[in-house]
């Protein structure tokens, strides 16, 4: 994001009457690099473990990612900023607020469609034989164990019997 922000400052410092088309290509370039990362972190973690139910929490990993890539980058444009009067940079609590809380909530929603798409992509040719859950073997009968957690087992009701 830096990077983009050094870009942006440039290009607009050079081409004053398009900052609008330019800030918006480069918003939209970082959006689908942070796509592509979050297609190839999909398709890894599908590969890796292929019962979704086990697979890893990719959600929580790239709201970190997020909140650490707009903190940092938004700390460094502003510092960047004072050296560099091309590029353009709030104070530093516009930076470490409103634009990062902006660059977690871009870096995580185009991540997460990324991750979503890379696990349809692994999923839709997976084999369709039952998974195991909870340590039994496909075709064995767990409703003896589903008695003592109905009162807390959410999906209880709709369970096939």
């Amino acid at each position: 994001m830096v990077f983009i922000r050094l870009v942006q400052g440039t290009a607009i410092n050079i081409w004053e009457t398009k900052a609008t088309l330019i800030s918006i290509t480069l918003v939209v370039l970082f959006a689908i690099l942070v796509f592509i990362w979050g297609i190839l972190d999909g398709r890894s973690d599908a590969r890796a473990n292929p019962d979704p139910d086990r697979r890893a929490d990719l959600a929580m990993t790239w709201l970190l990612a997020g909140l650490f890539a707009g903190l940092v980058s938004g700390a460094l444009a502003w510092l960047i900023s004072m050296f560099y009067k091309d590029l353009y940079a709030g104070g530093l609590l516009n930076e470490l607020t409103t634009f990062a809380a902006f660059t977690a909530l871009l870096t995580f929603l185009a991540a997460i469609a990324g991750v979503a798409l890379g696990h349809w992509v692994i999923d839709r040719h997976a084999d369709d034989t039952p998974r195991q859950h909870h340590g039994l073997a496909a075709g064995d009968d767990d409703r003896a164990g589903d008695d003592d957690r109905a009162d807390t087992d959410v999906f209880a009701a709709v369970r096939h019997p």
